[in-house]
C-alpha cells in the first residue's frame, strides 16, 4: 500500500536549503550542512542513494563506458559513407535513410526497453543492449543490398535505444537533486562526445585500415564494454519505502509552514539522524555480497507494469512540461543533424576542399565544445540551483536551471551565421570550424538542461516521462534527416542558414515562457501527478 501524499504540493517545488537547520529530515553530512537530501534515502545501506562515494563512482563509470561505446557504434558511419557505398553498391541516399530509421527506432524502442528494465532490471537491459549492438556491428560489413542495410539499421536502432534514457535514470537512482546536474552533464559528455569523436577516429580508420574496420573496432570496444558491465555494474532499481516512517512527531508548532513536493515543512526543528547502518529502528539490513550485487532481477507482476508504462509514456505527450522538455531536447539535436548533414558539403567543397580525413578531424572542435558544455551544465548548474534556492528562502523551483539556456540564445544564431553565411563568403576555414564547436556546446546544453528540468519537475514519474521525451526528440531528428539536404540545395547555403539562425533563435527563447509560467503548469498537474505516483507505489513501480 503506497503512502498518502499531500496533493496540494506542487511537483518540482521543494525545500533544498534548510538555512536554520529546522527540518526533520536528512541533510548533507559534508560541506554544506544546510542542504536537504532529495529524494530522502531509506535506512537500507543497499539503497543506491546510501552507497559509498566509491560505489557510486563505479556505477557512473560503468554507465559512462556503456554510453561512450554504444554511442560510438551508432555514429561510426559518417566518415565511411562513400567507400561503403562504392564497395557494396548501396546508394548513399539509402545509407542515410537507414541511419534515419536507426535513430527513429532508438526512440520508439524505449516503449519496450523502459518497461523491460523496470521488470527485469537495468543491468540486464544494458547487457542485452550491448550484445545486440555488438552483433549488428559485426555483421554490418557483410551487408550487400539496400533492403539488408535497412533491416540492419532498424535492428541496430532497437538495441541502442537504452542509451537514450536509461543512463539518465541510473543517475537519478544514485544521486541527490543538489548533485544531479554534475552527473547528468557527465552522461551528456559521453553521449554527445561519442557522436562527435566517432567521425574523427573513423575517418582515419577508413583511410588507413579500410572501411570494414570502421565496424570491427566498435565491435572490439563493445566486447570490452560487455565485460565491464557484467563484472562491475550493479543494479540500481530499488523500491524505496516511506523515508519518514520512523520520524518522531514534532511537538513544536511550525512557523511560516511551507509544504512542498518533497513532503517537508519549513519551520520544523531538525532531528539528529545517524547513518542508516547504525540506526536501531527494529529492522535489520544486510549488505549484499559481490555475487548478490551482480545478480539479475527477477520479474514480479511485471506484465501489468509493462502495459501501464507504455500507456503512461504516450499519455504524457499531453503534459506541457514533458512536451517542452522533449521539444527542447529535440530542437538542439536537430542542429546536430544539420551539422552532420552539411559538414562534408561545406568543408569538402571550394574554397576549403577538405579531404574525408580532414572533415573528420574538424570534429575535434565539436569535442572541445562538448567538454566545455558539460562543465557549464554540470558543476555550474548545481551551483546556480543552490544559489537561486538560497535567494528564494531555501525553496528550489524546477525552472532554476533553465536560465542556463540564455547562453544558447546567443550562440545558436551566431554559430549558424558563421557556419553558413561565413562559408558562402569564403571566410577562413577556422570560422566554420569554430562554429562547429559552438553548436556542439549548445547541443550538450540542450541534452543536460532539458533532462534536468524534466527530472526536477516530475521526479517520481521521470522514468516513464523520459521515454516520452525521447520519443519526441528522435521523431524530430528523424524528420530533419529527410529535410536537411533538400533545404540546403533549394535555398543555398547562405539563405538556408540565415533561416536556420532565426528558427534557432525562436526555439532557444522558448525557455523564457517556461521560466514565467512553468510553475503554474506544474501546479495544474499536481492532482494527476500525485495520483499517478500513488498508482506506481501500489504497483511497485517506484525507482
Amino acid at each position: 500500500m503506497g503512502k498518502s501524499h499531500d496533493t496540494s504540493a506542487i511537483p518540482g517545488t521543494m525545500i533544498l536549503i534548510d538555512e536554520q537547520n529546522s527540518l526533520s529530515t536528512r541533510h548533507v553530512t559534508r560541506e554544506a550542512h544546510d542542504i536537504v537530501l532529495i529524494p530522502v534515502p531509506s535506512n537500507d545501506p543497499n539503497d543506491p542513494l546510501n552507497w559509498s562515494p566509491a560505489r557510486k563512482k563505479l556505477s557512473t563509470f560503468c554507465v559512462s563506458v556503456y554510453t561512450l561505446f554504444v554511442g560510438f557504434a551508432s555514429a561510426n558511419l559518417y566518415s565511411a559513407l562513400v567507400p561503403l557505398s562504392d564497395s557494396t553498391g548501396i546508394p548513399v541516399d539509402n545509407l542515410n535513410e537507414g541511419t534515419g530509421y536507426m535513430f527513429l527506432l532508438a526512440g520508439w524502442g524505449l516503449l519496450f526497453w523502459r518497461p523491460f528494465s523496470m521488470v527485469f532490471g537495468k543491468r540486464l537491459a544494458y547487457t542485452l543492449s550491448v550484445l545486440g549492438t555488438l552483433g549488428c556491428s559485426i555483421i554490418s560489413p557483410y551487408v550487400k543490398t539496400p533492403g539488408q542495410w535497412l533491416a540492419r539499421s532498424i535492428i541496430t536502432g532497437f538495441f541502442i535505444a537504452p542509451i537514450e534514457a536509461m543512463p539518465e535514470l541510473s543517475v537519478v537512482d544514485v544521486y541527490f537533486a543538489h548533485e544531479r546536474g554534475t552527473y547528468l552533464a557527465i552522461y551528456s559528455l559521453f553521449l554527445t562526445g561519442s557522436n562527435f569523436i566517432a567521425p574523427v577516429i573513423c575517418g582515419f580508420i577508413s583511410t588507413y585500415q579500410g572501411w570494414r574496420w570502421v565496424f570491427y573496432w566498435p565491435s572490439i570496444f563493445l566486447g570490452v564494454t560487455l565485460l565491464v558491465i557484467f563484472f562491475l555494474m550493479e543494479e540500481t532499481n530499488y523500491k524505496r519505502g516511506d523515508p519518514c516512517a520512523h520520524s518522531s512527531e514534532d511537538t513544536q508548532e511550525p512557523d511560516n509552514s511551507v509544504t512542498t513536493s518533497n513532503g517537508l515543512e519549513k519551520g520544523k526543528r531538525a532531528e539528529s539522524l545517524s547513518p542508516p547502518e547504525l540506526q536501531d529502528l527494529g529492522e535489520v539490513y544486510q549488505k549484499k555480497s559481490y555475487v548478490q550485487k551482480l545478480s539479475f532481477s527477477s520479474p514480479k507482476g511485471g506484465y501489468r507494469k509493462v502495459l501501464k508504462t507504455v500507456q503512461r509514456s504516450l499519455f504524457f505527450l499531453t503534459w506541457p512540461i514533458i512536451f517542452y522538455a522533449g521539444f527542447s531536447y529535440g530542437s538542439y539535436v536537430l542542429w546536430f543533424a544539420v551539422l552532420n548533414g552539411t559538414s562534408s558539403l561545406i568543408l569538402g567543397s571550394a574554397p576549403y576542399n577538405f579531404s574525408a580525413a580532414m572533415v573528420g578531424l574538424s570534429y575535434v572542435s565539436c569535442c572541445i565544445g562538448v567538454v566545455l558544455g558539460s562543465i557549464f551544465t554540470g558543476r555550474f548548474s548545481d551551483w546556480l540551483t543552490l544559489r537561486l534556492s538560497r535567494r528564494n528562502g531555501g525553496v528550489m523551483e524546477a525552472e532554476n536551471r533553465l536560465w542556463l539556456f540564455s547562453v544558447c540564445l546567443l550562440l545558436v544564431p551566431v554559430a549558424f551565421i558563421l557556419w553558413g553565411v561565413g562559408s558562402a563568403y569564403r571566410i577562413h576555414w577556422s570560422g566554420p570550424v569554430i562554429a562547429m564547436g559552438m553548436l556542439a556546446f549548445t547541443v550538450t546544453c540542450g541534452v543536460t538542461i532539458s533532462v534536468n528540468y524534466l527530472v526536477d519537475s516530475y521526479q517520481d514519474l521521470s522514468s516513464d516521462a523520459m521515454t516520452t521525451v525521447i520519443l519526441i526528440r528522435n521523431t524530430m531528428a528523424f524528420s530533419m534527416g529527410y529535410g536537411v539536404t533538400p533545404w540546403v540545395k533549394n535555398m543555398g547555403s547562405q539563405n538556408c542558414f540565415v533561416s536556420a539562425s532565426m528558427i534557432g533563435l525562436i526555439t532557444c527563447s522558448l525557455f523564457l515562457p517556461m521560466v514565467k509560467w512553468g510553475k503554474q503548469l506544474r501546479s495544474r498537474s499536481r492532482k494527476a501527478y500525485w495520483k499517478l505516483v500513488e498508482e506506481n507505489e501500489e504497483l511497485g513501480m517506484t525507482h
